[in-house]
């Protein structure tokens, strides 16, 4: 008779046990990892690693960095087919600068592709960043928003507000059109004026009456503590220029 080790035959007996336990394991496992997945898992819904979405809004009043160092104002934003740009006066936009959403420059907007100084004071940013988003209005600092839906030239007479990045908002009316501003660099011609204050730190703000464009402040005399005066580029020149349209 063939002796049996009783270890194998105590192994062998062992091996359909161990493969229950095993089995079982397993499937409260895969229970577990099911119950603990996230919703958006679970769903397919997009996840982190999927790219980042757009989270930064730019719109006419907000301050945009260079990557020169420069900083500059956003005055409104504009269109020509599906490509968004930004208006900006031309003294500040810097000819191929990169422009970034926040001080440390790293949310990137895009890049002046032209720019008018002196005879002119405007500039172009084409819109190229990923995470901005452009929509057509402006910001009135308060939390709130005024949506921009057209552009005309400006009348003698005519109510305006401006938004200053030092100043706020102030509002008065069209003083004077198509006036001169002289520079170190040489002369700006057909700017308007009006009659709201303004200060250093103020030029790129967006003017509008009501819900129309008008320009966007350039220079101006005077302060907003003992009163002056502000001169602003018409949007309605740059729109033409460059083929775009207000939205």
């Amino acid at each position: 008779m063939r002796s049996v080790n009783r270890s194998d035959r105590s192994a062998r007996s062992a091996r359909p046990g161990l493969r229950r336990l095993r089995a079982l394991a397993t499937g409260v496992a895969a229970v577990l990892a099911a119950l603990t997945a996230s919703p958006a898992a679970a769903s397919g819904a997009r996840q982190p690693d999927d790219g980042p979405a757009a989270v930064t809004a730019v719109r006419g009043g907000d301050t945009l960095y260079g990557a020169d160092g420069s900083v500059c104002t956003v005055a409104f934003n504009a269109r020509s087919d599906s490509t968004y740009y930004a208006l900006m006066p031309g003294h500040c936009a810097g000819p191929g600068t990169t422009w970034y959403a926040d001080p440390s420059r790293t949310v990137v907007v895009g890049t002046t592709i032209g720019a008018h100084f002196p005879a002119d004071d405007y500039g172009l940013l084409r819109y190229t960043g990923t995470a901005v988003t452009h929509p057509g209005e402006v910001t009135l600092r308060d939390g709130t928003v005024r949506d921009i839906t057209g552009a005309a030239f400006p009348v003698v007479g005519q109510s305006l507000c401006h938004l200053g990045r030092v100043t706020g908002i102030h509002c008065g009316t069209v003083s004077a059109v198509n006036v001169s501003v002289n520079y170190p660099e040489g002369t700006v011609t057909g700017l308007f004026r009006s009659t709201i204050c303004s200060e250093p730190g103020d030029v790129g703000g967006p003017a509008f009456s009501g819900t129309t464009a008008l320009g966007f402040i350039v220079s101006g005399s005077g302060n907003c503590r003992t009163g002056g005066s502000t001169f602003y580029q018409p949007v309605a020149e740059i729109l033409a220029a460059y083929g775009l349209t207000l939205y």
